[in-house]
């Protein structure tokens, strides 16, 4: 008889949802998790002041419910995000010219989400084909490219328009996805989460084969063996596809897996002694055009000052495994252009590089490159007993947020409990 009902690999918090969900319903559930931490792409480290910054997904909104009340049960309390003074747009513009052609792309964006995903002239189509097809100043083509490699970290000529359409439909939030954060670090709440689980939670346990049949699988790590009667990968679909398979995964499912490809993404942090740029009338947001794929935001709080860098897509690609020293330098030149010599005077840079991350596959969310692919969420949703598949990607609401992946866990728990007795 398999010695669990359920195993859950991967404890970023779609896995840590998903086990505390089937555990809380009475099911002996296992969590394996390959780092020496959970998380997954939510992730914390200490500056040399002793501050406590998230070096992965931070921010949220009051319109992504499943992280609120999460928020409020473990007693946890927001920050609101700066969002006074003007944003500095690099080259610089005129103000009033930065604030529309923004409306502008943001009015494209609109355009994108009401597409109708069944029209056969969407599909194959990548995201830059559609954009190109589009009456629109050459500007705001130009600036849409830049808010896809920042937001969705691919070029928009490797990414699929009717994944993309489909994904920014699940989207739904009117307040800023930058709002709040949280001042002790989002990943304390995947902490404790995991505190909920005690020994049903093993770290360091990297998972590399899992052996399945109709009676069920055997999970491999190493030397290690466990089994159960259904095993949940909640993994993006780049890691999952990592591991191997005996036997092979029906071929629907190795295509569904095959056509994603992860995100590029390096997150920065950057101290200062102090906010300078609200004395000057700044919100601390940058917005580069060039090189495209940089954004800055605020996240200064009580007792801290400072800016974190998004670097996503071509350039995060570009950036990683450049030597560190080299990037500071780069980075305080940006921000010396970006806000004078205060710009270049800060106290510390920190740089995490996710570009190829051997557990997460990269940030902030692997996206689809398969110009056919045209049900690969769906079918990895599916999945095939006792294999099943579930990640923030695969998210009905929120895809590549950890809403998305909290969604996702309580989603793969429910499709779970009613397959097993």
């Amino acid at each position: 008889m398999p010695e669990q009902d359920v195993i859950v690999v991967g404890a970023g918090f779609t896995g840590l949802t998903a086990a505390l969900e089937l555990a809380d319903a009475g099911l002996n559930v296992l969590l394996l998790e390959a780092r020496d931490r959970v998380g997954g792409k939510v992730e914390a480290e200490v500056l040399p002041d002793g501050t406590w910054i998230d070096t992965g997904g931070q921010f949220f909104c009051r319109d992504m419910p499943e992280l609120m009340a999460l928020i409020k049960t473990h007693g946890r309390t927001p920050v609101r995000s700066y969002a006074e003074g003007d944003t500095v747009f690099r080259p610089p513009v005129p103000l009033q010219k930065g604030y529309d052609l923004w409306r502008q792309v943001d009015a494209l964006r609109d355009r994108m989400i009401a597409t109708d995903p069944e029209d056969p002239q969407l599909w194959g189509l990548t995201v830059a084909d559609w954009v190109a097809k589009q009456d629109i100043p050459e500007d705001v083509a130009h600036s849409f490219m830049r808010l896809v490699k920042g937001l969705w970290c691919r070029s928009p000529d490797e990414i699929a328009f009717t994944y993309l359409a489909s994904n920014d439909r699940r989207i739904t939030n009117t307040h800023s996805e930058l709002e709040m954060f949280l001042g002790e670090t989002v990943h304390a709440l995947a902490d404790d989460l995991a505190a909920r689980l005690g020994d049903r939670l093993k770290l360091s346990t990297a998972v590399t084969r899992i052996d399945h049949s109709t009676e069920g699988a055997e999970v491999w790590s190493g030397a290690q063996r466990f089994s159960a009667a259904q095993v949940l990968l909640a993994l993006p679909p780049v890691a999952a596809r990592r591991l191997a398979f005996s036997p092979a995964l029906p071929g629907r499912l190795q295509k569904a897996l095959n056509a994603w490809g992860p995100g590029y993404a390096i997150k920065v942090q950057v101290s200062y002694a102090r906010p300078f740029w609200r004395d000057l009338g700044l919100s601390g947001s940058v917005m580069w055009q060039e090189p495209q794929g940089l954004y800055a935001f605020d996240t200064s709080r009580d007792g801290y000052a400072g800016l974190v860098l998004f670097v996503g897509g071509p350039l995060a690609l570009q950036w990683h495994g450049r030597p560190a020293d080299e990037l500071r330098g780069v980075i305080r030149g940006l921000l010396a252009e970006a806000f004078g010599v205060p710009g270049g005077e800060m106290l510390d840079i920190h740089i995490r590089d996710w570009v190829d991350d051997p557990w997460s596959s990269g940030a902030y969310s692997d996206v689809i490159v398969d110009l056919n692919a045209r049900n690969a969420e769906e079918v990895l949703i599916a999945g095939a007993a006792p294999i099943h598949f579930a990640s923030s990607e695969l998210a009905p609401s929120y895809p590549g947020y950890i809403e998305g992946a909290i969604v996702a866990g309580k989603k793969a728990a429910e499709r779970l409990l009613r397959t097993l007795p």
